[in-house]
């Protein structure tokens, strides 16, 4: 018997991985307790995602546990034990502005949930692969302090900058900058996760996300970049566009993609490995350039506003360099472009509302 456990399992990424792990694994298990609604309100929540797993998915089966409670993650890894070859950690509260809200929820979440799960494999299934989505937020605004330059319709690097080609790598630090307390609790379980791949020698990988997206995103005003917007491009509410004068640019990477780099990771795993992962030069946009892409799709004008506030701690200019993953599993790339994702989303909306 082969199973995987993913937590966050109706969320973007989670449900992306039960479709596909499903046919690589006897069972693939969810946990998933629907917070995002608890962050969010009732327009985001993932209950309709978990339906459509458990209607359309035959090995798939659901524990609505709370990661922050380890006697209830703890009955999921003693009921399955040393047959779970996957832990996929997924679930996370992932908001700055909503971080500074509610701290402990976002640090108990985040950072208490993730050694929870970590000391459940260790415990259980030690030689299961522990892969977790990190966020390239644990490097806070460092990146706000390269030397950029303002265009038209985005910032960018200076061409003689090693970030030009590639965007940023793993090697940029994670110390001495601004993160956000959403940020500060996602460093704490990016260096759990590391330490107990080095220091106990399990096989853990994390993936420092860009903008995960997809057509099953429940994007919000507080998180869904893509998502967010592409649902207010098609039912014209209004959408706020937060400082940098709307050029802040970002890289975007399809669920799949992302989900795709973990099974390459999977199949031959490391020690407390770190990646970077991300739509890269292959995928991103600005926030002006994907208004004018959504209203190429929508054949409409958007509903937009400007304030000049930008959100603490927000990037000016972020890239993923994934130089060190396609060098470590070079038959992986990507599948989808900028515009082949916002078209999926497009039809997703439009089939939504």
């Amino acid at each position: 018997m082969k199973i995987a456990i993913i937590t966050g399992s109706a969320g973007l990424i989670g449900s992306e991985a039960i479709h596909f792990f499903s046919s690589k694994f006897d069972k693939v298990v969810g946990i998933d307790n629907n917070m995002r609604e608890y962050f969010f309100g009732k327009e985001a929540s993932t209950d309709w995602n978990k339906n459509i797993l458990e209607k359309t998915v035959p090995n798939y089966i659901h524990h609505s546990c709370d990661i922050r409670n380890y006697t209830d993650v703890e009955k999921i890894f003693k009921l399955y034990g040393k047959d779970i070859s996957l832990v996929l950690h997924t679930a996370a509260q992932p908001s700055h502005d909503w971080a500074a809200k509610e701290p402990f929820t976002d640090f108990t979440v985040n950072a208490n949930g993730t050694l929870n799960l970590l000391e459940a494999t260790r415990n259980y299934s030690p030689e299961a692969v522990f892969i977790f989505t990190s966020t390239n937020k644990v490097y806070g605004d460092n990146p706000n302090y390269l030397p950029l330059i303002e265009n038209e319709n985005r910032w960018e690097i200076a061409e003689s900058h090693p970030y030009f080609t590639k965007g940023i790598d793993e090697l940029m630090s994670i110390d001495h900058t601004k993160h956000s307390l959403f940020g500060a609790s996602k460093v704490a379980a990016d260096v759990l996760v590391q330490e107990y791949g080095r220091y106990f020698k399990m096989k853990t990988g994390i993936f420092r996300g860009g903008c995960l997206t997809g057509p099953n995103h429940s994007g919000t005003k507080l998180h869904g970049f893509l998502s967010y917007l592409m649902k207010c491009a098609v039912t014209s509410e209004p959408y706020t566009i937060f400082g940098y004068k709307g050029k802040q640019v970002r890289d975007n990477i399809h669920s799949y993609d992302l989900v795709n780099m973990f099974w390459h990771f999977y199949q031959n795993p490391k020690e407390g490995e770190v990646y970077n992962a991300g739509g890269g030069r292959h995928s991103n946009c600005s926030m002006k350039e994907a208004i004018a892409i959504c209203e190429t799709i929508t054949s409409k004008k958007m509903n937009y506003s400007y304030v000049e506030d930008n959100r603490i701690g927000d990037h000016i200019w972020y890239i993923s360099d994934l130089t060190k993953f396609k060098k470590d599993y070079p038959e992986w790339n990507w599948k989808y472009n900028l515009n082949d994702i916002l078209s999926q989303i497009f039809e997703a909306t439009v089939k939504n509302h």
